[in-house]
């Protein structure tokens, strides 16, 4: 079983919510989850095989506050981050469509510059269609999971 650190990048909870609903259904398949709005550098991934990115959109396709020194300090220093596998669920409002879930689309991409290497791909839920976004994110858990 794997050891997953679920990182968050919220600014009004749904990215926090979605985490928390998929920790418990990973859990549940007997891997190691731990959550965190808190992540800051490549150190905060150290010792996890694989990080799934949960993250938000706000703005102008800005990535949220709590996890943007995350990706400042990754896109700035390039780590080596090829021994890490990573997922992806952004979470958006397509009536923004040029900036569409470019919070998680931007975090992607970083992490892919830093050599980690993507499973599956990237789940992006649109908040006007999907009022709870953690239906739609367990459902994709669930063959995420078989990838590990």
């Amino acid at each position: 079983m794997a050891k997953i650190v679920i990182l968050v990048g919220t600014e009004s909870g749904n990215a926090q919510m979605v985490a928390d609903a998929l920790k418990d259904e990973l859990e549940g398949h007997g891997h190691s989850v731990s959550v965190t709005d808190r992540a800051q550098s490549a150190a905060d991934v150290a010792g996890h095989e694989v990080a799934l990115i949960c993250c938000s959109t706000h703005g102008n396709g800005d990535i949220p506050s709590n996890i943007l020194g995350l990706a400042e300090r990754l896109d700035g220093e390039k780590p080596d981050l090829s021994a890490l596998r990573y997922g992806v669920i952004a979470l958006g409002d397509q009536t923004y469509s040029e900036t569409f879930c470019f919070g998680g689309k931007k975090l992607d991409a970083i992490f892919a510059a830093c050599g980690a290497r993507k499973l599956g791909e990237r789940l992006e839920i649109d908040a006007c269609t999907q009022p709870l976004p953690d239906e739609e994110a367990l459902q994709w858990s669930k063959e995420w999971a078989e990838l590990l």
